[in-house]
């Protein structure tokens, strides 16, 4: 019998989850981004970082869930708990076409 693949096992220094959150939030999908934060919350340990982002343990599992829908608050709080801060950058614009 074979254990289904976690990419939480594989984030174990600040910058392979660093980019793996870069990609979930350059994806622009909600569903994506949540369930990001969530496989680094359980990489570094669920508990901790509920208990850092002052929510219970449950209520984390179910916001980071891949159908949960946390709040802006929620967010904030885990990216503060994962010792992280978020940035904003112009985006970058596809090239357009010569007429």
């Amino acid at each position: 019998m074979t254990n289904p693949f976690d990419p939480a096992d594989y984030l174990t220094d600040e910058e392979s989850r660093a980019e793996y959150l870069r990609l979930s939030f350059e994806s622009g999908d909600a569903a994506e981004i949540a369930e990001g934060l969530g496989t680094v919350a359980r990489a570094l340990g669920m508990s901790r970082i509920a208990t850092d982002a002052h929510l219970s343990r449950p209520a984390l599992y179910r916001a980071l869930a891949r159908d949960g829908n946390p709040s802006l608050d929620t967010i904030l709080r885990v990216i503060k708990a994962l010792d992280l801060q978020l940035t904003v950058r112009p985006a970058q614009r596809q090239s357009e076409p010569a007429s």
